[in-house]
């Protein structure tokens, strides 16, 4: 199986060019990585190719990493399902440059790219209508983001005197804690059965 998907990567690879910056088989899962300035022409090569046949839109999703330029992976993942294949495609992006929409290829990613300009902030150039879909329009961050924090900036309550929902500050009722589970009441001091395997 593993050959075949690096035979595929490798098809694809020789037919998009300078496009595809690499290609890796993993855990059984075809990744292909790719410019995202090409990212319209590679997931319609990857549709149209009767080698290739990913006919089938899955999902969208992203990955977070704060430390790098480009911080953002969008993802995609397809299907070809008269060859029972699938393939992930990955792209850079950072918070400024938006990526090109995919919605000419595949009708289905629009409400995945308003998914995920939501809760990480990536940009789809090209999208008809990015607005947020999964919170309230006044939010404020991206909550997927791994520097927004845990316990978010407002609080969402009913008030019975309004008669509406109203935001206010997070209010913590207790201290936030770092745990170091060197107290008793945070970590046992005894020696669980095979816990001395790990020490030696």
């Amino acid at each position: 199986m593993a050959e075949t998907l690096q035979e595929l990567g490798g098809y694809i690879a020789g037919k998009l060019g300078a496009s595809v910056t690499g290609v890796t088989v993993a855990f059984g899962d075809l990744t292909i990585l790719a410019e995202a300035s090409d990212i319209v022409s590679v997931l319609t090569f990857l549709r149209d190719d009767a080698e290739c046949a990913f006919v089938c839109f899955i999902d969208i999703c992203g990955v977070d990493y704060p430390e790098r330029e480009k911080r953002f992976d969008v993802v995609y993942h397809l299907l070809a399902p008269y060859k029972n294949r699938r393939i992930r495609v990955k792209v850079q992006a950072d918070e400024d440059t938006p990526v090109p929409s995919v919605i000419e290829v595949f009708p289905s990613a629009n409400w995945y790219e308003r998914e995920a300009f939501d809760l990480y902030g990536m940009l789809f150039s090209g999208h008809p209508d990015l607005r947020r879909i999964l919170t309230d329009y006044g939010f404020a961050g991206h909550p997927l983001r791994k520097d927004f924090p845990l316990t978010g900036y407002v609080e969402v309550r009913y008030d019975d005197e309004v008669k509406r929902v109203v935001y206010e500050p997070v209010k913590l009722t207790q201290e936030f804690r770092a745990f170091d589970y060197l107290s008793p009441w945070e970590g046992t001091d005894y020696v669980i059965p095979g816990d001395e395997k790990a020490k030696s």
